[in-house]
């Protein structure tokens, strides 16, 4: 038996950045990125869309861990227990982004783009993500998750990016239904 065919097309990374802008413009909310491994490349898909100054604050490139502790406060002890690319880490990448932005919404990614740094246990392709926003007046939830990607450094910063913003939006869409 042949699997079924889908006709409905996969959302392009314009389609996703265009549904994100909608609904943090209805919203009022803007939004932060703290990016290690995919280097900047979400903040410029992001950025890439004109007038995207209304709803996008800032982006924080923190490929070192000095720099992810001083820009997003991710302190020296959780990078020693866990490394750079955790679930631990990516969430206080994002509360620190979003803290230190003073936006409603944050995203952070922290992995491993290759095509050197993979182990046995966080091989090529691993990327962690976290995603805080906003929920009620002043409390604030942060998800977070890991996946692996498989292709070369180019291909994984691109899924990531990709996966980054579609979840977002399924977080999104949950927290406003």
């Amino acid at each position: 038996m042949n699997p079924p065919i889908h006709s409905r097309p996969k959302p392009t990374l314009n389609d996703l950045v265009g549904d994100l802008a909608t609904i943090l413009l209805n919203n009022k909310w803007t939004l932060a990125l703290a990016e290690s491994c995919t280097g900047g490349l979400l903040s410029a898909t992001l950025t890439d869309l004109s007038g995207s100054s209304a709803w996008f604050e800032r982006g924080y490139v923190t490929y070192s861990n000095r720099a992810k502790t001083e820009s997003l406060g991710v302190p020296t002890k959780l990078l020693n227990s866990y490394g750079a690319v955790s679930e631990e880490v990516a969430k206080a990448m994002a509360e620190g982004a979003r803290k230190n932005a003073g936006v409603q919404l944050a995203i952070a990614v922290t992995g491993i783009a290759g095509p050197s740094g993979g182990t046995a246990e966080k091989p090529v392709g691993t990327v962690c993500f976290a995603w805080t926003l906003k929920r009620g007046r002043t409390h604030y939830t942060t998800v977070s998750e890991t996946a692996i990607f498989l292709g070369d450094r180019q291909a994984i910063r691109q899924q990531a990016c990709a996966y980054a913003l579609s979840e977002m939006l399924a977080i999104l869409n949950e927290a406003i239904a």
